[in-house]
């Protein structure tokens, strides 16, 4: 398939291609060494949840203020500020870890400002994609930027398991660290020609102009309301409830982490088949298959096996992938460039938002209604987002417009 490789041939994609490999590595990593970390130092899951919940919060709380700052400011330079700051919490967490000094509260608050600093990444390595490569290369340069990150994913769980189960979770922390201080080298060699902007209106005005682009079509706003629910079952699941079951279970800690590895494969095999295919309802059809993942809670609350598990998160993979690809390759087209990191930041916060609850609300819930019911739960409301975007008239007719995206001057459509 050598069109689906012209974008390697661009320099400014390959050092963000590096930079966001290398990203995700770590953090793929992360989530299994923070959860057992925290298990290991008060068995607790309640406090796993305040943990990973103030990532979340944070994360959730700031990201509008770094969809603003990314289409200010060279995306280029704020990757690497994110991805510094990123390196250096990490990094005290894996020193306090390893030295057994690992206080939650500690804990909490060098998580938010982690969960801080990947806010600014998140909208500007999105906006800052399309400007390395030629517009009819996006789609694929896309494609290959998330079967990267997807295989970054598998190799980073996987080793983040092994490294869980044989010499602690500190060290998996660490390599998370050094993962964000190689990102921050690539990200510094990436150059693009950037348009100038002129002075800023102020901040206000510029969340304004982002709120017109994100709720002036009916699309966008369901599917990202929609899976401000999805996610936070999936969310609960996966980094509360989830590590739980492994540890109560047949499945183990190097169980898990092969599960949540096989979900990344799955996400990389529908990387590639996203190179081939390309449904004219893609937006339709990656939310409907969004409803394979309801299978990861149910798979923990009535058969905790790894290797169903390994089988379901694969498949899931796959279906997530078709939907991330439809999603950000629509989003390109129809969202003028100089806004885009803005509504990539609604984006992100409206389908974010209710993770932090959900994490913290996980332990209590456990506590009041018991595992298998609160994994029931989680499952219901994945079902029921997913119906709720199928069933919405725009995203059932939505299709491709031109694989050029707007300009600034362009006025959104309403739909």
């Amino acid at each position: 398939m050598p069109d689906a490789l012209t974008p390697w041939s661009h320099r400014p994609f390959r050092h963000l291609f590096i930079g966001t490999t290398a990203n995700l590595l770590g953090n793929g990593v992360a989530p299994i060494a923070l959860a057992f970390a925290v298990l290991d130092a008060t068995g607790s899951v309640g406090s796993l949840g305040l943990v990973v919940g103030a990532h979340s919060l944070t994360g959730a709380l700031f990201l509008l203020f770094g969809g603003v700052l990314a289409d200010r400011l060279p995306r280029g330079r704020l990757l690497v500020a994110s991805s510094a700051v990123s390196a250096a919490s990490q990094a005290v967490v894996a020193a306090l870890v390893l030295t057994h000094n690992a206080a939650i509260p500690l804990l909490m608050a060098l998580a938010a400002v982690n969960g801080a600093s990947g806010s600014c990444y998140q909208p500007a390595a999105q906006a800052l994609l399309p400007q390395t490569v030629p517009a009819e290369s996006r789609r694929a340069a896309l494609a290959l930027s998330r079967i990267a990150g997807s295989s970054a994913m598998i190799v980073g769980a996987s080793l983040g398991g092994v490294l869980v189960a044989t010499v602690g979770p500190g060290l998996g922390l660490a390599v998370d660290a050094l993962s964000f201080a190689l990102a921050a080298a690539s990200f510094a060699l990436v150059r693009v020609q950037v348009a100038p902007s002129g002075p800023s209106p102020g901040v206000v005005y510029e969340l304004r102009l982002g709120w017109r682009e994100f709720t002036s079509r009916t699309w966008v706003w369901v599917i990202v309301v929609a899976f401000c629910f999805l996610n936070a079952g999936l969310t609960a699941s996966f980094t509360v409830l989830g590590p739980a079951v492994a540890d109560a279970s047949g499945i183990g800690r190097s169980g898990w982490g092969l599960a949540l590895a096989a979900g990344s494969l799955g996400a990389v095999a529908g990387g590639v088949l996203s190179l081939r295919w390309r449904p004219r309802r893609a937006i339709l059809v990656g939310c409907a298959l969004m409803g394979l993942t309801a299978t990861i809670p149910l798979l923990l609350a009535l058969a905790p096996y790894t290797w169903l598990l390994v089988v379901a998160n694969f498949v899931a993979g796959v279906g997530a992938e078709q939907a991330g690809v439809a999603w950000y390759s629509t989003l390109n087209e129809q969202i003028p460039e100089d806004r885009l990191a803005r509504v990539y930041a609604y984006d992100d916060l409206g389908s974010y938002l209710a993770l932090p609850f959900a994490q913290f609300a996980a332990g209590p819930a456990v506590l009041l209604l018991g595992l298998r019911t609160t994994l029931h739960a989680a499952a219901a409301l994945i079902l029921l987002a997913t119906l709720a975007m199928v069933a919405t008239p725009s995203v059932r007719a939505l299709a491709p417009r031109t694989a050029e995206p707007l300009r600034a001057s362009e006025d959104p459509v309403p739909g």
